[in-house]
């Protein structure tokens, strides 16, 4: 290896010039469902965890018990819930059971999401690349900053007085 490699076509190139055999394996990826048809996922957001179960239905939404329309109340929260199975191209195909902990309305909202689009993956192997260039798979790692000693707030001073 005398040539110097500087960029992805040269290693291409030397790689082709060789007797080194490169084998890409793109094994496709297997459904993982339990006996009653359904895969299980969890999901985080802030201080929200969220067990979820999808299995093929009728589109109904249960998250802790209740009805989706119950339980979340605002449009903007439903609205987050169904954003995977638009982006993924399967409305009311499939029916979400959802058991959700901690936080507050936005961060469980967040949780469920990510756990659908998780549990759908793993129930339909070939949804995972819209879901995935949505940005629905990665978990949103943001959290509240702690308070620190000495301060209002997390970073907030107390109020200066002059006098």
């Amino acid at each position: 290896m005398s040539d110097e490699i500087k960029s992805l076509d040269d290693l291409k190139d030397a790689v082709a010039g060789s007797d080194v055999v490169v084998e890409e394996s793109t094994t496709p990826r297997e459904p993982v469902r339990d006996e009653l048809g359904r895969s299980y996922a969890t999901g985080k957001r802030k201080d929200a965890i969220a067990r979820v179960w999808v299995k093929r239905g009728s589109g109904k939404v249960t998250v802790n018990g209740k009805e989706l329309n119950a339980y979340f109340a605002r449009p903007v929260l439903q609205m987050i819930l169904n954003q995977p199975f638009q982006v993924a191209g399967v409305e009311g195909e499939f029916d979400v059971m959802a058991t959700v902990k901690g936080g507050g309305l936005s961060g469980q909202a967040g949780a469920v999401k990510h756990g659908i689009s998780k549990a759908l993956t793993l129930f339909e192997p070939s949804l995972r690349g819209p879901l995935k260039a949505a940005g629905f798979l990665t978990r949103d790692s943001r959290v509240v900053e702690r308070k620190k000693y000495g301060k209002a707030k997390a970073r907030r001073s107390f109020q200066f007085s002059k006098r």
